[in-house]
């Protein structure tokens, strides 16, 4: 099995490492199907819910939740209930496929501090205590695994974006490789 070795300065210390090329490649794949499948089961369920609405989530928040009038004031809109329902749906796809990595990654990420704002049952007074962990919950660990696989271009790796950056039109556009990944 073919082994790399790592060698990077990371919070001002000196890692080295050696991994395995086939292992990595096959971790990558599997990490952004599975998130691709939470974002895309959380998003279809709503879209195929005719009487979906955020209205509900976003008017009870937990006690004591600092963005509370912020939140309530997008409940009852359709513009929010449709990026929600959709905005799950169409990231999740884009993940498993592998296609537009980076932007699926991004918003993901995006949606996911929001829902973990949107959790938040007190200040920082009181530690900014959540229902499914103390600051750093589900949300949390989305957000980061969104962003690592966003990091690493994960969509390279067995994915749509691997194929499209062959195409000489995104070979001579660099901002949209960058898109891709």
């Amino acid at each position: 099995m073919a082994t790399r070795q790592l060698q990077a300065q990371l919070f001002g210390q000196d890692v080295k490492f050696e991994y395995s090329e086939r292992a990595i490649g096959y971790a990558i794949v599997a990490l952004r199907i599975v998130m691709g499948w939470v974002l895309f089961q959380g998003g279809i369920t709503k879209v195929l819910d005719p009487s979906f609405t955020a209205a509900g989530y976003l008017t009870n928040l937990p006690e004591g939740n600092p963005f509370i009038g912020f939140f309530g004031s997008m409940a009852g809109n359709s513009v929010i209930d449709g990026l929600v329902a959709w905005g799950l749906t169409l990231t999740g796809i884009g993940l498993m496929a592998g296609a537009l990595t980076r932007w699926c990654a991004f918003w993901g990420a995006v949606m996911m501090l929001f829902f973990w704002a949107a959790s938040l049952t007190g200040g920082i007074a009181q530690g900014l205590p959540i229902a499914h962990g103390w600051v750093v919950d589900d949300h949390i660990v989305y957000a980061a695994l969104l962003f690592g696989l966003g990091a690493i271009g994960a969509g390279r790796i067995l994915g749509v974006d691997g194929l499209l950056e062959r195409n000489q039109m995104v070979q001579d556009h660099p901002t949209v490789k960058y898109v891709l990944g």
